[in-house]
């Protein structure tokens, strides 16, 4: 009488090893299309965190007027002032989140008080942590172009060539 083995051969671990990776090589682009937009979502809110934050600290300080981002935020547990406004977050106010990073810069337009603000977010890695750039000026109105560029001028974030999200 002839003993049955128990157990696979090797074709049919190797056939299961293949399938597990062809199924790999489906999902693994698609994981990584779905940070992106994740992403890409995340900085859009963000770049609306601080528009608003912009319009607050200016009703708050008019003296001042609009302010960068050290300016907005402040560590944990802070107290407002105009140089540190405690409005925004922490992670915030450091320039960098979720693979997108932000800088807030002002201007005056000959008044005396910074009544010109562009903030911009653009990705940290191209096409890995973000495809769209991000911008955004006084008029509150976050605007972004896809495949990103270097970060926007004023002018080009004027001008027509990023669009409102």
């Amino acid at each position: 009488m002839r003993r049955r083995q128990h157990g696979f051969s090797l074709i049919e671990l190797l056939i299961v090893v293949a399938v597990i990776l062809v199924i790999a090589a489906i999902a693994v682009p698609n994981l990584l299309r779905a940070r992106i937009s994740a992403n890409e979502a995340s900085a859009g809110a963000s770049m609306r965190t601080i528009a608003t934050a912009e319009l607050t600290y200016n009703l708050s300080y008019p003296a001042v007027g609009y302010a960068n981002l050290a300016a907005l935020g402040g560590a944990a547990g802070c107290s407002p002032s105009s140089t540190t406004a405690c409005i925004i977050d922490e992670v915030l106010t450091a320039g960098n989140k979720s693979g997108y990073t932000f800088v807030a810069t002002t201007s005056t337009s000959g008044t005396g008080v910074m009544d010109q603000y562009l903030i911009t977010s653009i990705p940290q890695i191209t096409n890995g942590t973000g495809v769209k750039a991000f911008c955004g000026i006084e008029d509150h109105v976050v605007m972004f172009i896809s495949p990103a560029t270097v970060p926007a001028t004023r002018a080009v974030c004027d001008g027509g060539t990023y669009n409102p999200i």
